[in-house]
């Protein structure tokens, strides 16, 4: 039968540069000056010589500036600056590396640069984005440069705001998404306030977060400052990307510029990623020419929006099975040779298997089990040959263990694997004569053939339990893409999808490079709202519809992301997994308890999340955010994913609460 959609299909299965003045009492603004008349001129980031740009004309000073906190009583001879300050240089220096966002939770560490970007740079290019904790500021940045391509920047508050920020920093240096962390301080210990200025500055900030960014910098002056932003954003593109982290002192935030003084920001370089060695490849050519059952293996492959075409490309010219191990959006799901669900019958028949920017090459080629011991197996055949094409190698930090366990492969070849596909295209080409072109083609011919029933297989798994109350993972995924596709819409699919037993993978139709983000990589909890946030602020520009399937427990971590939505107007839809509980910890103390021959009816002790139960949908409503639920009933899951999309198409956050079974 011909299946026209999941639901559809399921129902027939069912039946149913400091030089001011140096004086203490000059040393800093004390109160603002007044809003300025006239925005800062835009560098353009091709320039090849940018320079400071003049102060722009000031209003009157204010009779009566605002005081609050720890700031100090207004004097009746207040000291005020005329000319461009520190701060306006630095928004310069963003301006000129195309930053369009800068997130934030406010801090007075780096008060100086936010009153340039909001008055000397009038909020535009970059913008603010407010938050309410640094570890949604962060993430944001990391589900933003997934879907944009490009960096966004966060400023953290000082030693405090740099510890709130360290996990999604985590998060993203697994991921190898690149992100500008610019860190407040004050580094002069003579220019402290007493009290809490001290605890919240440092002489070596990074070394907080320096085992997991690609770079750090803390400048002595402006000068250094511009040439040290401009590094950061080109180590952080730079194939294995990461974020990098800048500190940005206060003194030179709030300083006057001397009008002698020459600044200048340096043009970005005009990058090429690196490309495998050309003999490596052809080598690798021949193996995979040669092989009688050879296999892709995806891992963080895709980096640009080339990626999913150029991979097709590379497994239509070999007419070789894929297996996408979902860390980015590396290939379409629906593709004849995607044939990702049955990889472990692929890994099992495989002569050689070529391994595309592995997060894991140990975990993908062998078996871990989880017994004490944890005695493992290999997924694949004795004689197999095994190719890493890849990049992470190139980014080891002796501390933090993101690189995995070492496994021998035949042949390693040291590159970004997007940007070597186009040649190892050719090599293969290349290599191909016209007796093993026959054969090729003949066993592409059977593993698109074998493709055809793999919908009707996952269909009929999604039928089970599917009036299920609470509601099964599969109805819910299924009926929040029975409404993205009668939208028509394009969409981004932002959260992880393991927690849903992969659902969205199977059932949704992804054939755009930004349908999916792939995965943390990291695993910090608390990491898919903000990151989806992020995800969304760079889809609002295009119309894109950004769904997060959402976990209970990490929206709970940062629930404050949903003001930040309402507040800036994101356009998002979170669907709510409310299953109630931390189930993966859930299963662990399982798993413990039964080893332990203890019973497993005490697990839930630590690892639920009710009595009381979370009302997310009123949870929502209080950051200003529409909702519904909570929703238990199957029945009601459709019309209420219809409502909620209608208020996101009108540029508005919306979020679903569903009950649901575990996974």
């Amino acid at each position: 039968m011909r299946l026209t959609s999941a639901t559809e299909a399921i129902h027939q299965i069912q039946g149913t540069g400091t030089v001011s003045n140096k004086t203490p009492e000059m040393k800093r603004r004390q109160f603002l000056a007044g809003a300025v008349a006239a925005p800062a001129v835009t560098l353009a980031a091709s320039a090849t010589r940018a320079v400071a740009q003049p102060a722009p004309a000031r209003a009157a000073v204010p009779a009566k500036p605002q005081t609050v906190g720890d700031t100090q009583a207004p004097s009746e001879q207040r000291i005020v600056t005329s000319g461009k300050v520190g701060g306006d240089f630095m928004v310069d220096c963003l301006r000129a590396l195309n930053i369009d966002f800068v997130a934030s939770c406010p801090g007075s560490t780096f008060r100086g640069l936010q009153e340039s970007l909001i008055n000397y740079g009038m909020n535009t290019k970059p913008e603010f984005i407010t938050c309410l904790h640094e570890e949604v500021s962060a993430a944001m940045c990391h589900g933003y440069a997934k879907i944009a391509g490009k960096p966004m920047s966060c400023l953290v508050h000082g030693v405090v705001g740099t510890q709130h920020a360290a996990m999604p920093i985590y998060n993203a240096y697994c991921d190898q998404a690149p992100m500008l962390v610019m860190a407040g301080n004050v580094g002069e210990g003579t220019s402290r306030r007493p009290g809490v200025e001290w605890a919240h500055s440092a002489h070596d900030q990074a070394t907080i977060v320096r085992d997991y960014v690609k770079w750090d910098d803390q400048a002595a002056n402006l000068q250094d400052f511009a040439e040290g932003v401009v590094r950061a954003y080109d180590i952080a593109t730079i194939a294995p990307m990461g974020p990098v982290f800048v500190v940005v002192d206060a003194d030179q935030q709030e300083e006057e510029i001397d009008p002698k003084e020459k600044l200048f920001i340096p043009k970005l370089r005009k990058r090429s990623q690196p490309m495998g060695d050309a003999v490596a490849v052809a080598e690798a050519a021949k193996m995979l020419v040669a092989a009688e059952n050879p296999v892709i293996v995806a891992g963080r492959y895709q980096r640009t929006a080339a990626g999913p075409q150029l991979l097709a490309q590379l497994a239509d010219t070999l007419n070789a099975p894929v297996l996408d191990e979902r860390s980015r959006m590396n290939m379409p799901n629906r593709h004849p040779l995607n044939h990702t669900e049955r990889g472990a019958a692929l890994l099992r028949q495989a002569d050689v298997i070529l391994c595309l920017e592995p997060m894991d090459l140990f975990g993908t080629l062998n078996n871990v089990t989880d017994l004490i011991g944890r005695p493992s197996t290999p997924k694949i055949r004795p004689d197999a040959k095994v190719i890493v094409i890849g990049t992470t190698d190139a980014q080891i930090k002796a501390n933090i263990t993101a690189y995995e366990r070492y496994n021998q492969a035949d042949l390693g070849i040291t590159g970004d694997a997007e940007t070597t596909t186009p040649s190892l295209i050719q090599a293969i080409e290349k290599e191909i004569t016209p007796n093993r072109r026959s054969a090729l083609a003949t066993r592409g011919q059977k593993l698109r053939e074998q493709s055809t029933g793999f919908m009707k297989a996952v269909y009929a798994q999604a039928a089970m339990g599917w009036t299920a109350n609470p509601i099964s993972t599969a109805r819910t995924c299924a009926e929040v893409w029975e409404q993205l596709k009668t939208s028509g819409g394009e969409y981004t699919m932002s959260s992880e999808a393991n927690f849903l037993s992969d659902w969205p993978y199977r059932l949704w139709n992804m054939d755009k490079p930004w349908n999916s983000m792939g995965r943390s990589v990291g695993g910090g909890v608390g990491y898919t709202a903000p990151a989806s946030l992020g995800a969304a602020l760079a889809n609002k520009e295009h119309g894109r519809i950004t769904v997060s399937l959402n976990g209970d427990g990490d929206l709970l971590m940062q629930p404050g992301t949903l003001w930040t939505a309402a507040h800036h107007e994101i356009p998002i839809l979170y669907v709510v997994h409310n299953n109630r509980a931390y189930h993966q910890e859930y299963m662990h103390v399982q798993r413990m308890a039964q080893r332990n021959q203890r019973g497993i009816d005490r697990a839930h002790i630590g690892t639920t999340i009710d009595n009381p139960n979370i009302d997310f949908a009123t949870l929502a409503k209080s950051y200003g955010v529409y909702s519904e639920g909570p929703i238990s009933n199957p029945v009601d899951l459709g019309p209420a994913i219809t409502r909620a999309l209608a208020v996101v198409k009108k540029g508005q956050p919306a979020l679903i609460d569903v009950v649901s079974q575990p996974r």
